[in-house]
C-alpha cells in the first residue's frame, strides 16, 4: 500500500511539474526564417505568430510566388523549431518519459 501511495506522488508531482513547464512554454517564442533571413516570423509555442518581417529586396512585382514561397518556409520553420523546443522541454519535466500526442495541446 505504501509503494501505491508512493507512485501516487510521484505521478501529482511530475502533473504539477508538466502544468508549470507549459506555463512556461506558453510564454516563449521562436524565430523561424527563410532566404538567408530575408523572411521571419516570430511564433509562441502555442501557434500564435506574432510578426512577420520581409525585406525589401525580395519584395519584386514581377515575383509573387518567390516571396509566398519565403513566407511559407519561414512559417514551417518557425513551426519546426517550435515542435523541438517544446518536445525537449517536456522532455525535461518529465524526466525523458514520452508525453502522448494531444491535438490542441501545443
Amino acid at each position: 500500500m505504501a509503494n501505491m501511495q508512493q507512485i501516487l506522488r510521484k505521478a501529482q508531482q511530475m502533473q504539477e511539474k508538466i502544468a508549470q513547464k507549459q506555463t512556461e512554454l506558453e510564454q516563449q517564442e521562436v524565430v523561424g526564417t527563410s532566404g538567408g533571413g530575408m523572411v521571419s516570423v516570430v511564433m509562441t509555442l502555442k501557434g500564435k505568430f506574432q510578426s512577420v518581417s520581409i525585406d525589401q529586396s525580395v519584395i519584386v512585382p514581377n515575383e509573387k510566388d518567390l516571396l509566398e514561397d519565403l513566407i511559407l518556409a519561414a512559417l514551417n520553420d518557425a513551426k519546426e523549431k517550435g515542435d523541438h523546443l517544446f518536445n525537449s522541454e517536456m522532455a525535461l519535466a518529465t524526466d525523458g518519459m514520452e508525453m502522448p500526442k494531444i491535438p490542441g495541446l501545443f
